[in-house]
């Protein structure tokens, strides 16, 4: 198993700095990291680690780090644009560590763990893309074996991307990670074939229709393959067309499941009768072409004293495209705790397993950002990288946090008692909303831009600190800090200024990806409590569960 710790002040193979989790399954963490050049440089990547079995031995790891990297390279000439192509893999500490290109898109299963339950059509769009890249590599005689949500990623424009591919024999279990997505024949650690990816691909489909997969993560792997082995399975409630597809695919009997070409003919006939489904409405689809511009893109000038950084991230375009954004007029956004999904009370959490179709008569609420979305670095510091430790990442709120959804476009868990205080807007859609409560002396700012320049240190250095300085006692904290935030380009400053006899301090982290938009988040106390417990907690938790979309 995937250890609990990662200790992100060494770097993995001496040259990757791991910073937020951008997904979790059993076995199995990924990381939006950094390659730290010897220059000192750093660029964007893909880090996943994946825990092998005991008795395996360094050279069985030596050669399933050569098997991935091959593979990967052989599926890239097949697929060009559908496949994340693996740069590095290395054995550590009993550990596979894989490292890809960067993925400018968030992983199906996290958007699932988010949203809840997609559209039956919605469903089959990504159902027939995923067949595209099954079929090139069958074709081949290529099996995934490894085909589960976490690895599927979902980009703003063009195909998905698919990762993954030469896990499956690279060890001696028969199923490195998320187990309950396993085919009965892996589960009973036979020969598997191209069959086995077509029973993953349905329970990808049920599970995207359904809420959660058919069979349940239990404590241990080996329990989870007994059920997905042993147990019948739980009949599909929200499938609708796609019902008789998912329970073909899921057949015990792997001479018994749907063929590739079926599965075609059926996804496309449900797509064809909804073929919007699939598409953004007009106004998704101007944010979407906002997101086309990937990378540092930005000039122009921040806001005065305040606009520092602004991002229209892929993970904002990915979320709009599933549907997951409010309406920015909808005020009756904000404020709530997650909510359930608007469709049936998921099922019982033992039912698919017991075969019964009963759903449970409470809904199901879905986990709050911090259960799913990428982890946030822990407080910063001058000197110490962002926390990548998978236990940063609560499957709870803290006490008292809600998550707050502003109709404005983003989220965040805030402190109870906590509620907009001030709204001022600016020219070209830039605003700033602050947070705080009545009697507590802490602020949250969040800022918004479309007019931010190319380097986010040079955003504060230029353009901010100019005008703090205008403010009695200003004085910076350290040098600004270039970092990553979400996977993408960032900036952190400190600073404090004099108020009414005593000191405030401020941190600002802002972070963008392109379109000149960008986010910035102020989180500012008085400097005598800086490192309490209480002041610490908030700010770790504004950072890990800030979104530039909702989480609904």
């Amino acid at each position: 198993m995937v250890k609990t710790h990662v200790s992100t002040h060494e770097l993995v193979a001496g040259r990757y700095r791991l910073l937020d989790v951008v997904h979790r399954e059993t076995n199995r963490v990924s990381w939006y990291g950094e390659y730290v050049e010897d220059t000192g440089a750093a660029r964007p990547c893909l880090v996943t680690r994946i825990g092998l079995p005991a008795d395996q031995g360094e050279e069985k790891a030596r050669q399933a780090a050569d098997r991935v990297l091959g593979m990967s390279e052989t599926m890239a000439r097949l697929c060009p644009g559908r496949i994340a192509a693996v740069v590095d893999a290395v054995e550590e500490a009993g550990s596979l560590w894989t490292v890809t290109e960067w993925i400018d898109g968030l992983p199906l299963g996290q958007l699932m763990a988010q949203k809840g339950a997609f559209s039956p059509a919605r469903t089959a769009a990504i159902g027939l893309q995923l067949l595209d890249v099954l079929e090139a590599a069958h074709g081949e005689g290529i099996t995934h074996g490894e085909l589960s949500p976490g690895q599927v990623f979902l980009r703003s424009q063009g195909p998905l991307v698919l990762t993954g591919f030469g896990l499956t024999g690279a060890t001696l279990a028969p199923r490195v990670a998320a187990p309950s997505y396993a085919s009965p024949e892996q589960a009973r650690d036979e020969r598997i074939g191209p069959a086995a990816d077509l029973w993953a691909l349905g329970a990808i489909l049920y599970t995207m229709v359904e809420g959660r997969p058919p069979y349940r993560d239990r404590d241990r792997p080996e329990s989870t393959l007994k059920g997905v082995d042993r147990l019948p399975l739980r009949a599909p409630l929200r499938a609708g067309p796609l019902t008789s597809t998912v329970q073909g695919l899921l057949r015990k009997d792997s001479r018994e499941r749907l063929t590739r070409t079926v599965v075609r003919q059926s996804l496309t006939r449900v797509l064809d009768e909804d073929p919007h489904a699939g598409l953004p409405t007009p106004r998704l689809r101007r944010v979407c072409a906002a997101a086309r511009h990937v990378g540092p893109q930005w000039s122009g000038r921040a806001m005065a004293a305040g606009t520092a950084l602004a991002v229209v991230t892929v993970a904002f375009a990915a979320l709009v495209v599933t549907h997951q954004l409010p309406d920015p007029d909808d005020t009756s956004a904000g404020g709530t705790q997650a909510r359930p999904s608007a469709s049936a009370p998921a099922p019982d959490e033992d039912a698919g397993d017991r075969g019964s179709p009963t759903p449970s008569p409470t809904p199901t609420t879905p986990p709050p950002p911090t259960a799913a979305s990428p982890a946030a670095p822990a407080r910063p510091s001058a000197s110490a990288s962002p926390d990548a430790s998978p236990s940063a990442t609560a499957t709870a709120l803290p006490q008292g946090f809600r998550v707050y959804r502003a109709p404005e476009g983003f989220s965040v868990a805030l402190p109870a008692g906590w509620k907009r205080l001030e709204t001022a807007r600016g020219a070209d859609h830039a605003y700033r909303v602050t947070f705080g409560a009545s009697g507590d002396p802490r602020t949250l700012a969040v800022t918004y831009s479309e007019s931010a320049g190319p380097d986010p240190v040079a955003v504060w250095r230029d353009d901010v600190e100019p005008n703090l300085r205008k403010d009695d006692g200003f004085r910076r904290i350290g040098a600004i800090r270039a970092t990553t935030y979400l996977g993408y380009k960032a900036a952190d400053m400190e600073w404090v200024v004099d108020v009414d006899g005593g000191q405030e301090r401020t941190f600002g982290r802002g972070f963008l990806l392109g379109g000149h938009r960008s986010f910035s988040l102020r989180w500012t106390t008085p400097a005598e409590d800086w490192d309490t417990q209480a002041d610490r907690q908030a700010l770790d938790t504004f950072l890990k569960t800030f979104r530039p979309g909702s989480a609904a």
